[in-house]
């Protein structure tokens, strides 16, 4: 089934392509006197009000939002090695997305010849507090090995990555400085189609570019995280939105006509690589639950239902699950569910194969996009109502959500096991494989996780390590007794897929 699908895949992406590189500043939009450090991740009143045809007082509104908006919008400058063979994220979004410094090509000279004192690649950032929590995309920090952020009064700053979330393709920065602006999250759950935006960034290079625009449709998939190998478990519910977004723009602000956040501007879908009317947006909602899981855990935290499904409004998957199971599933709307994990809480809980999910509390789930956010704004033990249809009939069962081990707690990075911490399984080499190729040790790297020690450091799945801090290794067993409650720099060596042989090192986590 894999296989099918992934063949569908293009079909489901096609010119998708993602608002990667960024660069943003924005306007202070007020001060704020919050003692409570959780005050930062409230949800704001929903003042804004929406107007008619009056063309004067939607001009007034836009003035005003773009008051409050422009000083919050920040630019990230992605400072990273280019002497690895392999393309990082960020170069992947460049391909699929358009070279804001001018022609794919001189980009590719630059990956070889960049110097250490010109950034990588660039992109936005929005404050979301006044001590320097910042919040951007994934991609735009991603391979970085020096984070560089920028003010719209010029100052600059060497940023701390709090921690990155592929998955839903958001990350969390710390500049050491107080009093500054910041934008307050708003409930994107109260959007509606049809309502006023605007997007905040600096497309182009056009720095401090508001752009308007109206929300075009919401809880949209898209199919472009899961489809570039980044993110394990892809969360796409995107908002939609024709506020004009271009390379530049990712990472930066969309927000109501309060001037409040209601989006993380991510991609857009174009065949040219710019502007043809639709940009997509991380909700406020799902990003404000990832930051303040970062901040809190150190880690995201993640609630899965414990199920294999089908996305009854895709005909294309519709018809490649019949054709391959010799079927008869009609395409229509929810999520038809083809199988459980282990240790599933919906199969616990009376969820049964053939079941069709149709809502999770009071949310209705009309595609995978709707299922795939309803669960994973929630963490590991919160309880969910599914209501299903099983032969017509509808019903209804409480789950208990449960992480990728079956595990019902949350955890914080010491509560991770050493494989978990750096980012990485290991399975060992076989003797005939050391033979042939002259080893005397090492195991394979599988499950190399985006953003983490082992990936910073070059390795992807398959990769052979044959040490670690100087130690042969032939298990996984090897690696966390090495690694085991040590603490310091951690050396390893490997041997990529071309047979050459390098040695890395991080700090452990």
């Amino acid at each position: 089934m894999k296989s099918t699908l992934k063949k569908l895949l293009p079909f489901a992406v096609v010119g998708v392509v993602s608002g990667a590189t960024t660069v943003g500043t924005i306007q202070y939009f007020g001060q704020h006197n919050n003692n409570g450090d959780q005050s930062f991740f409230t949800a704001s009143a929903p003042t804004a009000s929406f107007v008619g045809m009056n063309t004067g007082a939607v001009g007034d509104d836009f003035v005003k939002a773009s008051k409050t908006t422009v000083p919050a919008v920040v630019t990230i400058k992605n400072y990273q090695s280019r002497t690895t063979s392999r393309a990082s994220e960020q170069d992947l979004f460049d391909f699929f997305f358009g070279d804001p410094f001018g022609g794919r090509g001189q980009q590719r000279q630059r990956q070889q010849q960049a110097p250490d004192n010109m950034p990588s690649g660039m992109g936005s950032g929005v404050i979301i507090s006044p001590d320097g929590y910042i919040i951007s995309n994934n991609h735009v920090v991603a391979g970085a090995n020096k984070l560089e952020v920028v003010l719209s009064n010029k100052k600059s700053y060497i940023a701390t990555l709090v921690g990155t979330d592929p998955n839903t393709d958001i990350s969390l920065l710390k500049i050491e400085e107080k009093g500054l602006p910041y934008l307050n999250f708003a409930n994107s759950d109260n959007i509606e189609v049809g309502q006023w935006v605007l997007a905040v960034g600096n497309p182009l290079g056009l720095n401090s570019t508001v752009t308007a625009g109206i929300v075009s449709a919401k809880g949209r998939g898209i199919g472009i995280l899961g489809s570039q190998g980044k993110a394990a478990n892809p969360i796409e519910s995107f908002i939609q939105t024709d506020a004009a977004i271009n390379p530049g723009n990712s990472g930066g602000a969309l927000v109501n006509v309060a001037g409040d956040l209601i989006g993380i501007n991510s991609a857009i879908q174009s065949t040219t690589g710019y502007y043809q009317g639709y940009g997509f947006a991380v909700p406020s909602n799902l990003a404000r639950k990832i930051v303040e899981d970062i901040k809190k855990f150190g880690i995201v935290q993640r609630g899965f239902l414990g199920v294999s499904s089908l996305d009854l409004s895709n005909d294309q998957q519709v018809a490649a699950y019949n054709k391959q199971y010799k079927t008869n599933i009609k395409a229509g709307s929810g999520v038809y569910v083809t199988g459980f994990g282990e240790k599933s809480g919906a199969e616990d809980a009376g969820l049964k194969k053939g079941d069709v999910i149709t809502k999770i509390d009071a949310y209705p789930v009309t595609d995978f996009a709707d299922l795939s956010m309803s669960i994973g704004s929630k963490r590991p033990g919160d309880k969910v109502q599914v209501t299903y249809l099983r032969d017509g009939r509808e019903g209804t069962t409480t789950v208990t959500l449960r992480d990728q081990k079956g595990g019902t707690s949350t955890k914080t990075k010491a509560d991770l096991t050493v494989t978990e911490k750096i980012g990485a399984e290991f399975d060992p080499l076989t003797d005939r494989f050391k033979t042939e190729y002259g080893l005397n040790s090492g195991v394979v790297a599988k499950g190399v996780a985006e953003g983490g020690e082992m990936a910073k450091i070059g390795i992807v799945d398959n990769y052979i390590i044959i040490e670690v801090n100087g130690k042969p290794v032939n298990s996984q067993k090897d690696i966390e007794k090495i690694l085991d409650k040590y603490q310091g720099n951690v050396q390893v060596k490997f041997v990529d897929d071309y047979g050459r042989i390098y040695t890395k090192g991080f700090k452990m986590p």
